[in-house]
């Protein structure tokens, strides 16, 4: 009996250390993996910030220092056709001469920034900044460059997936959630062209859409600077997540009056996934035009759930179902619709082929429908 005492605490001390490793193993954030197989970097989860006794913030630059290498600077080259002579952009001798005259190809060069999310050479921009590109080159923070080639593009989304041949390059990794509105942000790029920036803000706002910038919409919004060049740079959190890849600002001057959008980083995780699975970007469509309810006759009275059926596509998944024009779509698989990016968005997460469960109101009253979604063609 004696004997079994002795050993009490040593067993008793194994198995504190086996559980505090078994804890600190499963508890860890998981890599994610990409469509082929390459494991991408965890996220952290520890602020890398600098804070006083009382607690204030004194740096962010531990963050910086993790996130700017993985930011590049991208440099475009396209050949514009232009007159060459002023003479000849004149009205009236265009009109006396038609459109025999002669022109001459001039290179344009554009600017904007990346994201490096694989360390084999993948990395993340808008699709503005190297549409119609003929010649695309990516700057490092460490002086190196490369051509690049485009892998895939995603107007819809204004994104864009670029390769260069290099490897071990610094990756950003991806925060998928979490995200509150208040937090502190950094937004890391390369404006006007003066080299790679960084400017501090906070969360403003998040999914915001119906803005009428791009097709699919659910925008983080941020009061840190984001001016021409920052298009397709990185916007990161106190530990050096992406957290979102900046893209648009409201300004009628050209510049940062505080309001700017990022695209969240689970819509760009999902871009990237698509290209590089399938070489485009595949989505669910249902065949029908959509308007928002609104309240004119009372402006403050709550906004109604639910959005009208503008119009259905013959021959389109919903008119086989039996949506028609006037039914008003209240819920799709359990989930209230209360905007018509928030329909937009969720019908373009479901996979072809799949059926979903469209409830809607006709003539006052509710009906269940099955619709199998169709494939969104690109245009």
């Amino acid at each position: 009996m004696r004997r079994a005492f002795t050993w009490l605490p040593w067993i008793l001390l194994i198995l504190v250390i086996v559980s505090f490793l078994a804890w600190h193993k499963f508890l860890q954030p998981k890599p994610e993996v990409a469509a082929d197989g390459v494991k991408m970097p965890a996220e952290k989860v520890e602020p890398l910030i600098d804070t006083t006794r009382s607690g204030g913030v004194v740096s962010y630059s531990a963050a910086v220092k993790v996130a700017a290498p993985a930011v590049v600077n991208i440099f475009t080259t396209q050949k514009i056709k232009q007159m060459d002579h002023p003479l000849l952009n004149d009205p009236a001798f265009r009109e006396f001469f038609g459109e025999q005259m002669p022109q001459q190809p001039k290179d344009e060069n554009s600017l904007g920034s990346g994201v490096v999310v694989r360390s084999d050479g993948y990395i993340l921009t808008n699709n503005h900044v190297i549409a119609q590109a003929e010649h695309i080159v990516v700057a490092l923070q460490d002086g190196r460059r490369a051509e690049a080639k485009v892998v895939g593009t995603d107007p819809d989304t204004d994104l864009a997936v670029i390769k260069i041949e290099l490897d071990q390059l610094p990756v950003l990794p991806f925060k998928l959630s979490g995200n509150e509105v208040g937090d502190v942000v950094l937004a890391i790029g390369n404006p006007f062209g003066v080299g790679q920036t960084v400017t501090q803000g906070i969360i403003s706002a998040t999914e915001r859409s119906d803005l009428g910038i791009n097709t699919y919409e659910d925008f983080i919004q941020t009061d840190a600077a984001i001016n021409p060049g920052n298009s397709g740079g990185a916007l990161i959190d106190v530990a050096g997540n992406l957290i979102g890849v900046n893209t648009a600002i409201f300004s009628q001057s050209g510049g940062s009056l505080g309001i700017g959008f990022a695209i969240p980083a689970k819509i760009c995780q999902q871009v990237l996934n698509s290209i590089l699975k399938d070489g485009r970007v595949v989505r669910g469509w249902l065949g029908i035009s959509l308007m928002q309810t609104t309240a004119e006759e009372n402006v403050l009275a709550a906004k109604s759930a639910g959005v009208m059926v503008a119009d259905v596509l013959r021959d389109g998944p919903a008119a086989a179902a039996g949506l028609k024009r006037g039914d008003k779509i209240l819920q799709v698989n359990r989930e209230k619709i209360t905007s018509t990016s928030h329909l937009i968005n969720y019908v373009a997460l479901q996979a072809p082929g799949r059926l979903i469960e469209v409830i809607v109101e006709r003539d006052g009253k509710q009906q269940s429908l099955q619709v199998k979604i169709g494939e969104r063609k690109m245009k």
